[in-house]
């Protein structure tokens, strides 16, 4: 995952007293402290609280409508009672009765049968007792063969991350409408096509591996480098991403890509310590405290990439492991062996092709070749709405001596980011090129 220039806040469903909202629709108003409770439990617990609510009425469209309404009545209710000792447990046990009086009211055949498996339910709805698979399935629901690849992917970050529209539609360079379209296509496919709420038999497995392995490295992304707020990151995302990374590396041990994926993520974290200051700015991967690092997740992913080689099946989660192992090899940033780097990047090229990685085999070749090398790679990328294109082309200008030129660059990086940690070192590093800007 990327620091910068290495490449390698959400919004409630809600509004004070109204109706429940989507997940796009922000809250207005300032209810303090207990407002602040529900934004943290919301941005913690709604992707357990769907999967959970998920499971018990097999319709994900329902729980999503149940968990919002959950959170509308915390927003009415904590200010007078308190937050409660199990806030998310709250939000489960809240949406279940709301669901079971939406079934009572409409009464329905197959609503009175979800009404029944909702009453029969067991009431120990804790996270521990009921949500360590639940989010998993949720995950291979979402991605059923029957929906198209880039829909499994995107119902996955709004449901288990509680992303939003917009937020995806930028993971995916498309329109905010386009986006919305998919979504609301995809949950009536699940619905109307019965898709089941579980983990498909083992011979079905590999036949979803791919887009399970990419919404949990796009739920790491988002905690590595969330696309909006106050803070760099989420660490709530990326151990949830971490923890479904070792849940599917237990449910298909001899799948290779797995394992590489907790490496890389595993890695990854292990350098959480080190990339924010005091003050919350981003530190680069170049000027990392590397005692920071935790030095058991290093051990643990460092590990896996080891056998990952030998089985000598690489392929794009592996070989980006390798990458970050290369990196948490080095003592320090001049030791790093950028040669290998550019190697991995290659291979990876050809396993993975994408803009992506060419910029960022270009930030790698820019260590052994020169920055004005990787300048012309990286003014040949179609990548111009992407703020880490212009971050690295500021970076390079700034090695090849043109501050002014690399301002510019600096200014156009800080207007496509929303997250506020990546403005305020982006604009700094752009004070510094120009100090006259």
């Amino acid at each position: 995952m990327p620091d910068l220039p290495d490449a390698n806040d959400r919004d409630h469903p809600l509004r004070p007293g109204g109706a429940p909202q989507g997940p796009d629709r922000p809250f207005e108003g300032d209810l303090g402290s207990s407002l602040a409770a529900v934004e943290g439990v919301f941005r913690e617990g709604y992707g357990r609280a769907v999967a959970t609510l998920a499971r018990l009425l097999g319709d994900i469209g329902l729980a999503e409508d149940a968990v919002q309404g959950a959170f509308a009545v915390a927003l009415e209710t904590w200010p007078r009672t308190g937050v409660p000792p199990s806030p998310t447990g709250w939000i489960i046990t809240t949406a279940r009765n709301r669901a079971i009086d939406r079934f009572r009211r409409e009464a329905t055949r197959d609503q009175r049968h979800a009404q029944a498996a909702l009453l029969f339910a067991s009431d120990e709805l804790e996270e521990e007792n009921t949500v360590r698979d639940d989010r998993l399935r949720l995950v291979f629901t979402c991605c059923h063969p029957a929906l198209a690849p880039a829909a499994q992917v995107a119902l996955t970050l709004r449901l288990i991350a509680g992303l939003r529209t917009p937020e995806i539609a930028r993971a995916f360079l498309v329109p905010e409408p386009t986006m919305a379209q998919r979504l609301v296509r995809a949950k009536n496919k699940i619905r109307d096509a019965h898709i089941p709420y579980r983990i498909p038999d083992e011979h079905d497995l590999p036949d979803r591996l791919r887009p399970v392995l990419a919404v949990i490295y796009l739920v790491y992304n988002e905690g590595y480098v969330a696309t909006s707020g106050d803070s760099l990151g989420r660490v709530d995302l990326g151990a949830e991403a971490v923890r479904l990374g070792r849940l599917l590396v237990e449910l298909m041990p001899g799948e290779a890509e797995a394992r590489g994926l907790l490496a890389l993520m595993l890695l990854g974290e292990s350098r959480r310590p080190a990339r924010v200051a005091p003050d919350g700015s981003l530190v680069r991967l170049v000027d990392q405290d590397r005692s920071l690092w935790n030095r058991a997740l290093l051990a643990e992913g460092q590990s896996l990439v080891r056998e990952c080689l030998r089985r000598k099946a690489p392929g794009p989660y592996q070989i980006q492991a390798a990458i970050a192992a290369v990196h948490s090899d080095a003592a320090t940033a001049t030791a790093t062996d950028w040669p290998a780097i550019v190697a991995l990047y290659d291979q990876l090229l050809v396993v993975a092709p994408s803009q992506v990685v060419r910029l960022n085999r270009a930030i790698a070749r820019s260590e052994v070749d020169g920055p004005e090398v990787a300048l012309v790679e990286v003014d040949e990328l179609d990548l111009d709405g992407y703020h880490l294109l212009h971050a690295t082309r500021a970076e390079l200008l700034v090695r090849l001596g043109r501050g002014t030129d690399a301002a510019s660059a600096y200014d156009r990086a800080i207007a496509l980011t929303d997250n506020a940690a990546e403005q305020r070192f982006l604009a700094a590093r752009r004070d510094a090129a120009a100090p006259c800007h």
